[in-house]
């Protein structure tokens, strides 16, 4: 048996190949049909937990407003204790659709303003 190099690293190629179709295979079919942990069994209902912002204090610490159904709670986290500052929070409500007799007008456009005129 006569070894060729050019038939061995062909082969070696044609592997790497099929090896990197079945990744971006399973890659695909996971990106358009699986789901993510955040929405495991929730599908059909509306999320009730959620960061509603977030603002750095300091190098360590941040200042986040989480919101559960309607109902806002204030907390410190990152330092060395987390603590609650403020809980009971009434969140805003939820946006209802328009009224179907509500009809938003289009106006014209208001002319540029006239610089070096006078």
């Amino acid at each position: 048996m006569d070894f060729d190099l050019s038939n061995a690293i062909l082969g070696i190629a044609a592997l790497l190949f099929v090896v990197a179709l079945f990744a971006l295979s399973a890659w695909a079919f996971k990106a358009f049909f699986g789901s993510s942990d955040n929405d495991a069994g929730k599908k059909g209902r509306e999320k009730r937990l959620g960061v509603v912002e977030t603002a750095q204090v300091d190098a360590n610490r941040r200042l986040c407003l989480v919101r559960r159904d309607d109902v806002e709670h204030l907390l410190i986290i990152g330092g060395p204790v987390d603590v609650v500052v403020e809980t009971g929070i009434k969140g805003r409500p939820h946006l209802s659709p328009p009224h179907g007799d509500v009809v938003i007008a289009k106006t014209a456009p208001r002319p540029g303003a006239k610089i070096g005129q006078t």
